[in-house]
């Protein structure tokens, strides 16, 4: 990881914090701020990218769904492809369905079969890293692809939660780890 690298923006000044969502003692994180400051997001998209160069990836992966909003536009940034990683019934063609734990229930995404393949090297990146459920059940699912997932991007991490155990020994990166 490169430890030189300095975010452009202070982003928790974008967060904000919605208490007991989506269920009575969460606290759920709210990139919308971030979305709504056009100069504040594509700094972001910006900074991501700084942090993706390293990973000499082929392809951008995102999960449904804020990992669109930063997935797609860093892919085209990068001039890299996107890979759409869903929830279950939204992928019109032939997937692979991993099922894994929230912090507050259960989820299952899909992927398309045929979405990477072998030599093709994979760049995940979504909104948040909490307990990491959603991050290792995508890298499980891109490697059924029969690609290699290079590492893992967030633009905010809830670093308390120790989501990163559950990413499987990867390149892990975020703009904001929130510690405690």
């Amino acid at each position: 990881m490169n430890t030189d690298f300095q975010p452009r923006l202070q982003y928790t000044d974008f967060l904000r914090d919605i208490p007991d969502y989506p269920k009575p003692g969460i606290v759920f994180k709210d990139i919308t701020p971030l979305l709504q400051d056009a100069e504040a997001f594509a700094t972001c998209i910006d900074d991501l990218a700084d942090l993706a160069h390293g990973f000499k990836a082929t392809h951008i992966a995102g999960m449904e769904s804020r990992g669109f909003l930063f997935g797609a536009p860093l892919a085209i940034k990068m001039g890299l492809g996107f890979l759409p990683i869903r929830k279950p019934g939204k992928l019109p063609w032939k997937t692979f369905a991993e099922s894994y734990d929230l912090e507050y229930g259960q989820d299952t995404l899909e992927i398309h079969t045929d979405a990477s393949a072998a030599g093709e090297r994979v760049l995940l990146v979504d909104d948040l890293l909490a307990t990491g459920g959603t991050a290792g059940a995508s890298v499980k699912l891109v490697r059924r692809t029969g690609a290699e997932v290079v590492g893992c991007l967030f633009v905010v991490e809830l670093g308390f939660l120790g989501g990163r155990k559950m990413l499987h020994g990867l390149d892990s990166r975020s703009l904001v780890n929130l510690a405690d």
